[in-house]
């Protein structure tokens, strides 16, 4: 992936020091996802953690949508910190915090209609769509301050201050984790609760976020300028990244939908099951994205100086390292899986179906690095028209292999689709390489 001759031990130490804070608070997410399931998954009905894990879906689905407030902040603002203008390393920030309170705002308002469409595209009980819609359309409250969260996360990340993205995340995840059993357990909100304790986490991360960004500021100095911020050319090379990065959000996330419609599909058990093994998948899933959200930030800083060493070290540190967390995690999910499917829930139906395919959650860390590492290296070289398309081409082989796969070998069929789906990201990825090495200038 690289055309630098060597890997050197600094070169790691460089990549660890900027993705620890970063593995850290992105396990804190799946995290919640686990104590999630956990609390759920011993209350008495499997409806619970159905209707949770339809209502977790619509809620990614809506909010991850936007995950380009994140990922077109961290590209634009790591190149501007590599040209060393400061001035538009703030105007990034004030454009971004615009768009996530003007969205926010929209979902907020709309969220009725969003929810219920939601719903009707995903297959459940009765049951589980009303559990659904309840954890929905009290979560939805947040997505001002949610959409907020993530735009600053996307500029720390940016200018490389990832120990303040662990701050960040430490706080919303943390309320978000204790209200969660507090809620569930000793107020007995079932799915509300869970619901309550994502809004209130979301709302107090937000107060510590600005506190922390206009510290960052006073450091880096310069000031925010109407007219750059309000700029045209900006906003347009803005409005392109962000539009690429939707399209392809909306087709990981549409992936990820019809993962778990085919899921629901087979029944409320498999649902269950499947829920419950995709908490494996998050945890390895959100580990490994450290290092590929800390060569984001080496990449883009390359780029905008134009420096195609840093540039292909980035690349290849980064990859190497999320490969050695991939192969810990498989061996860890071999090992302890059993244990863990234990943890999750309590309904033995559901248990019985994880342990059967609990292979697959083993196979897909080794399987996902690979996209994960090239996402954040094309994210920090803001090249999201080629992210786009190749995500597009990942999944109509997806949907493609999937339809068929399950219809012969059920919810096997459905984990080999998913496990084919991850490697088809990263070979449409890497044929585009060349391009982000370009980006940085000739070969040293």
């Amino acid at each position: 992936m690289s055309s630098s001759p060597f890997l050197r031990r600094t070169d790691l130490v460089s990549i660890w020091s900027l993705a620890w804070p970063l593995i850290l608070s992105n396990l804190t997410v799946p995290l919640v996802g686990a104590v999630s399931t956990g609390v759920i998954g011993h209350l008495d009905d499997p409806a619970y953690l159905g209707g949770v894990a339809l209502g977790t879906l619509i809620f990614t689905y809506v909010y991850w949508a936007f995950g380009f407030l994140r990922m077109g902040t961290t590209g634009l603002a790591s190149q501007a910190h590599g040209a060393q203008a400061v001035d538009e390393v703030r105007a990034v920030l004030a454009r971004a915090l615009i768009l996530a309170a003007v969205f926010g705002g929209l979902l907020t308002l709309f969220r009725g209609p969003i929810g219920t469409a939601g719903l009707s595209l995903l297959e459940g009980s009765t049951a589980v769509q009303s559990h659904a819609r309840d954890y929905f359309e009290i979560r939805i409250l947040a997505a001002v301050p949610a959409l907020a969260n993530i735009a600053l996360l996307g500029w720390f990340l940016g200018l490389q201050n990832t120990r303040y993205g662990l701050i960040q995340q430490v706080v919303i995840n943390g309320i978000n984790i204790l209200l969660s059993v507090v809620l569930v357990f000793g107020a007995g909100l079932d799915v509300e609760g869970v619901a309550w304790a994502a809004v209130l986490g979301q709302t107090a991360g937000l107060v510590v976020a600005l506190v922390l960004a206009r510290r960052l500021l006073r450091q880096i100095g310069g000031r925010f300028e109407r007219d750059r911020i309000f700029s045209l050319t900006p906003i347009k090379a803005m409005v392109a990244v962000n539009r690429d990065i939707f399209i392809r959000t909306v087709c990981v996330l549409t992936g990820t939908a019809f993962f778990m419609d085919r899921s629901a599909a087979l029944g409320e058990v498999a649902l269950a099951a499947n829920a419950v093994l995709m908490v494996f998948q998050t945890l390895s899933a959100y580990a490994m994205d450290g290092f590929a959200q800390a060569t984001e930030a080496i990449v883009g800083k390359a780029i905008g100086a134009r420096d195609r060493l840093r540039l292909d070290i980035a690349a290849r540190a980064g990859t190497v390292c999320a490969l050695a967390v991939a192969v810990v995690a498989a061996a860890i999910y071999t090992l302890f899986g059993g244990l863990i499917i234990e943890l999750l829930t309590g309904i033995d139906s559901v248990r019985r179906e994880a342990d059967a395919h609990l292979i697959w959650a083993i196979l897909l860390p080794l399987a996902s690095i690979w996209a994960f590492q090239l996402d954040g290296i094309f994210i920090g070289a803001t090249r999201t028209a080629e992210m786009r398309n190749a995500m597009i081409a990942s999944l109509i082989a997806f949907v493609a292999a999937g339809l068929p796969l399950v219809d012969l070998f059920g919810n096997d069929g459905l984990w080999g689709a998913y496990v084919a789906f991850m490697g088809a990201r990263a070979v449409t990825l890497y044929l585009y390489y060349p391009r982000v090495q370009a980006m940085a200038g000739p070969r040293p």
